[in-house]
């Protein structure tokens, strides 16, 4: 059982963890790598946090405040990484030189092969400690920042599933997590957890689909309600089919939409179309207001680039997903397949299916 934290990352979601943690009775370290940014929390001396009726409520306060790595980590039991997918590679070679034997760090979340990511920059900058990188699925709060020392948890998710590199490491990451986050459960492997993400199917396509709307409106309009009409649906439907494909070639029998949306949200129909306007919770939500967002600029190169490419190395037609990833490098001036996770850049090109899955089940690298 880990009785210290350390949060990287002081935005919205690392704001809310850090004052939940401190508040639960945790030692918990912040850092973040601009200092101006948690001036005002490093004067206070914590993180003021209010929100969900289940979650403690009042001044989180905070061991340490700091914009060094090395004083973050330093005798901490577990990392929680709080930082947009986009980072997990640099943060890597930030921790890299300062990490020592036992410790965890854990992604929230990894999107698609993110404790891939990680584990291969550790290494690439020679990092020899004994480290246990692991992931969530997809973040445990609902949350976001209310000033420059305040948060606000919306909502706790009751079970989530998690994963470690190797997989024979994920019980002692749940163990030592337990008390202060019994809600994670074992998510199998990080490919379990990497190719359940929802996000890489709901996000980059509707946003794109939508984005003259989004920029005539600056999203204001529902963006699952409105911008779900049962065309966009059908491209969603497509792209997911690619996914549980890409799966299945490795191996994997993951969620479809479909079954995500029950099991989330109890919200079922004949189809996506229906069993999206069925969630009540879509009701309300509001569109990005600009294309400068991270639905396109994190969830294309970091989510749904890396199944394209682990479905072109295993022979799976990933069409659909080629055509959004075009249309957001487009968009956005930019090749999102050279910024992305690929297999080339995670070191698996050359792997075969049982290669790589011996290696996320426990360790062995031929």
């Amino acid at each position: 059982m880990a009785n210290n934290f350390a949060v990287i990352g002081a935005g919205h979601g690392g704001k809310a963890m850090a004052a939940h943690l401190a508040l639960m009775g945790f030692e918990v370290s912040l850092y973040n790598r601009t200092l101006s940014h948690i001036e005002v929390i490093k004067k206070r001396g914590g993180i003021e946090l209010d929100g969900d009726e289940n979650v403690p409520h009042g001044f989180g306060k905070l061991a340490l405040v700091t914009d060094h790595m090395a004083e973050a980590i330093r005798g901490v039991e577990v990392i929680m990484v709080v930082l947009p997918s986009s980072a997990h590679a640099e943060v890597a070679a930030t921790m890299a030189p300062h990490l020592a034997d036992g410790q965890i760090v854990i992604l929230h979340p990894g999107r698609t092969c993110g404790a891939l990511e990680v584990s291969k920059a550790l290494r690439d900058k020679g990092c020899t400690a004994d480290v246990t990188v692991a992931e969530a699925e997809t973040f445990i709060y609902a949350s976001r920042s209310e000033g420059p020392a305040a948060a606000r948890i919306f909502r706790v998710k009751e079970a989530l599933p998690l994963a470690a590199l190797p997989a024979t490491r994920t019980r002692p990451v749940l163990d030592a997590i337990k008390d202060a986050y019994p809600q994670f459960f074992d998510g199998i492997d990080v490919l379990h957890t990497s190719l359940n993400n929802m996000g890489a199917i709901f996000h980059p396509a509707l946003t794109l689909l939508n984005s003259g709307w989004i920029e005539a409106t600056h999203g204001d309009y529902q963006f699952y309600i409105d911008g779900v009409t049962p065309s966009v649906a059908r491209v969603l439907e497509v792209l997911d089919r690619e996914r549980v494909t890409v799966a299945s070639a490795l191996g994997i029998r993951a969620r479809t939409a479909l079954e995500w949306l029950k099991l989330a949200y109890d919200a079922s129909g004949a189809d996506l179309y229906e069993a999206i306007h069925n969630q009540p919770g879509y009701y309300g939500i509001k569109a990005p207001p600009t294309l400068n967002h991270r639905y396109l600029f994190e969830d294309i190169p970091m989510s749904l680039v890396p199944i394209a490419s682990l479905g072109n190395r295993y022979g799976v037609s990933v069409r659909g997903m080629e055509s959004i990833i075009r249309i957001g490098s487009i968009i956005h001036r930019t090749d999102y397949w050279r910024r992305g996770r690929t297999v080339e850049k995670l070191g698996l090109a050359q792997w075969s299916v049982s290669e790589l899955t011996r290696y996320v089940q426990d360790g062995q690298v031929n």
